[in-house]
């Protein structure tokens, strides 16, 4: 009976210390909460840290790029694709000229049926008469225009062979002069031909109509052509000082 005490004495005694015990391991666990939390926030604080700088960085350099293409020409871009592509024609000549191949031939290798055939409709759809330049580019267009119209007879043709002989085939010996009789619907299509030339030119040659209603500010036909090619090129420069001398305000 007398030992009772002692052992609740122990017993209260191991309570009170198991409840220190655990008491501190929630401490513990507590506080490495919060350095895990603590340690958690600093790392996305680098994080982010280091992507402001990353992006500030970008930034600035997107920014320095700009600044060049804006100091660049309107047409740089156009300038720096066909620079490159001389670069590129030089090498592959220099290339084929070591080769001892021939570089327009070794060109026309790499072009695809596509490409070739997309060219010639590109062709086609320009116009092929630039203006008037000279006698001599005037004169080839008209040929080849003529050329064009060209529908070959080849009953015509094997019967005239038939009746010149050997001298179809002219040499330097071969004397033609006069003896070649055209057709009546070859000298009907050169009339023709000749008509539409003439109704064409006409057409280059009309004058122009006067407006009536427009202002007289020149003397004579000369005056008259002067005064539009002043008013082509500084019309719109004059224009407010012909409107203060119509209305009586002009300083």
């Amino acid at each position: 009976m007398t030992s009772l005490p002692f052992a609740s004495d122990t017993s209260v005694k191991m309570a009170s210390g198991m409840e220190v015990a655990v008491a501190d391991t929630n401490e513990e666990s507590s506080e490495s909460t919060a350095a895990q939390k603590r340690e958690d926030r600093l790392r996305k604080f680098r994080e982010l840290h280091f992507k402001r700088n990353e992006a500030r960085k970008l930034n600035h350099q997107e920014v320095v790029e700009e600044d060049k293409r804006l100091k660049l020409p309107p047409n740089w871009e156009a300038k720096k694709a066909r620079l490159e592509w001389e670069l590129n024609e030089n090498e592959k000549k220099k290339e084929c000229a070591a080769r001892g191949e021939d570089f327009e031939r070794a060109k026309l290798l790499e072009i695809s049926a596509d490409e070739a055939e997309r060219w010639e409709r590109k062709k086609k759809k320009k116009n092929p008469d630039p203006g008037f330049s000279g006698y001599a580019e005037a004169q080839l267009r008209q040929y080849q225009r003529l050329t064009k119209q060209i529908k070959p007879d080849m009953e015509s043709y094997e019967k005239q062979r038939e009746e010149c002989g050997d001298d179809f085939f002219p040499t330097s010996n071969s004397l033609l002069h006069g003896t070649h009789v055209p057709t009546k619907e070859g000298m009907d299509r050169m009339v023709a031909d000749v008509e539409k030339q003439i109704a064409k030119r006409s057409k280059y040659s009309r004058r122009r109509a006067y407006n009536d209603d427009a202002d007289i500010d020149y003397i004579n036909e000369r005056n008259a052509k002067f005064n539009k090619k002043a008013e082509r090129f500084y019309g719109k420069y004059t224009a407010e000082i012909k409107q203060n001398l119509e209305r009586g305000t002009a300083v």
